[in-house]
């Protein structure tokens, strides 16, 4: 058991060494990213769980060619209108976009929907690809997925 033997040893424990100085960072790294998925998924799961709001109506003005969706948050969160999407049909309408005009309480200026409020959408048929006219259903979705549905009804002049 000469210089081989320790030499060798030496070695080995060097490569040890190594092995774990590369191997540490990665497997903390990785540790973490799952910690902060599981934090996140977390958190949505709780805005999901505080998130309530019911269409009260949904109704088309045959002589205006506009649909009108109205809602009441019934939750804890506060929600963002312009964030919402509503579907007529099946189609997209773009809630936050040059598609549909916004009003929370009668207040068009705000994009901040909180419990107890109520938002109004309007769509003008003019201002949408959408063919509203035919719609027999609305389906409001918020930022966090919660959804609500609603029969359309037609009102005449």
């Amino acid at each position: 058991m000469g210089v081989s033997v320790s030499a060798s040893t030496a070695i080995i424990v060097a490569g040890l060494f190594f092995a774990f100085t590369t191997f540490y960072p990665v497997a903390a790294n990785g540790f973490d990213r799952v910690t902060d998925a599981q934090h996140g998924m977390n958190e949505r799961a709780l805005e999901r769980q505080n998130t309530a709001f019911a269409v009260s109506n949904a109704t088309y003005d045959g002589t205006d060619e506009t649909l009108t969706v109205t809602a009441t948050n019934d939750g804890s969160v506060g929600l963002v209108a312009g964030d919402a999407t509503l579907l007529v049909d099946n189609e997209y309408v773009d809630v936050g976009g040059a598609d549909a005009n916004t009003s929370v309480d009668g207040d068009g200026d705000t994009e901040l929907w909180l419990g107890g409020e109520t938002l109004t959408v309007e769509v003008a048929q003019a201002d949408t690809d959408a063919d509203i006219g035919d719609g027999t259903r609305v389906v409001l979705v918020v930022e966090s997925g919660v959804r609500d549905a609603a029969t359309v009804t037609e009102v005449s002049a």
